[in-house]
């Protein structure tokens, strides 16, 4: 569904993505993990068209290199940042909206906007301003906003961070039932591993941009480079 091939992304001297190449397919919950600086949300950047890069992406068998973001929306591929970024002067409702409007081939759908906000359990706070929103709901309508777009992948960067445990069940519960009921192909960067591999039927790591180890997430874990590289001597 996505292919990601001979991927290279330099800023100066610094190669933060570096020959990289997978595939995703149609269906899937794809992981993503790595040390801090390795290059994970910068090549999310590259599949989004915000930066430039040699290589290629393709997606559904289409080119999309060099295409800019909201085509690539358009297209089918929705997004979501580390911190959540909402509209503070708007109500969770309205944007939803915004993503129905601006991100989905088939325009505006008060029908799905209504679907989504249930979905997300956000229908009760839909008249609520983001700005008051918890960091939970926040989390909530950044998905959900993606959702109205109507994507066909869906990329989750690092959803669980600063979230406490409960919070994580929540969150890992909405991912699924976006990979089951939605049939939405989810790839996700996450440095809880636990939740990788709870999640994701393939996993990969990348170290400075480059790729260490990919496959099985149990396998990926348990792999001496991943251990040192990433997950440190501690790991059992």
């Amino acid at each position: 569904m996505l292919r990601v091939t001979n991927v290279t992304k330099k800023f100066g001297a610094l190669t933060a993505v570096n020959n990289l190449s997978f595939e995703v397919s149609q269906g899937q919950v794809f992981g993503i993990a790595g040390p801090n600086g390795a290059g994970k949300s910068t090549l999310y950047n590259l599949i989004t068209g915000l930066y430039d890069f040699k290589g290629t992406i393709s997606f559904k068998d289409q080119d999309i290199t060099g295409m800019p973001p909201h085509v690539i929306a358009r297209l089918g591929i929705a997004r979501t940042f580390q911190i959540p970024q909402t509209f503070p002067s708007l109500t969770v409702e309205k944007s939803i909206e915004v993503g129905s409007y601006f991100g989905s081939q088939k325009g505006f759908d008060k029908d799905h906007v209504d679907t989504v906000l249930a979905f997300t359990n956000l229908a009760a706070k839909r008249d609520a301003p983001t700005g008051s929103l918890n960091l939970l709901d926040k989390k909530m309508l950044m998905i959900g906003a993606a959702l109205a777009t109507r994507p066909e992948i869906l990329m989750l960067d690092e959803p669980m961070a600063g979230s406490n445990a409960s919070e994580i069940i929540q969150l890992m519960d909405l991912i699924r039932r976006i990979n089951q009921d939605l049939g939405v192909t989810i790839i996700i960067i996450e440095h809880f591993m636990k939740v990788l591999t709870e999640l994701t039927q393939t996993l990969l790591i990348i170290e400075t941009g480059t790729e260490i180890c990919c496959g099985d997430p149990r396998e990926v874990t348990s792999d001496p480079r991943v251990i040192e590289c990433y997950l440190g001597d501690s790991h059992d």
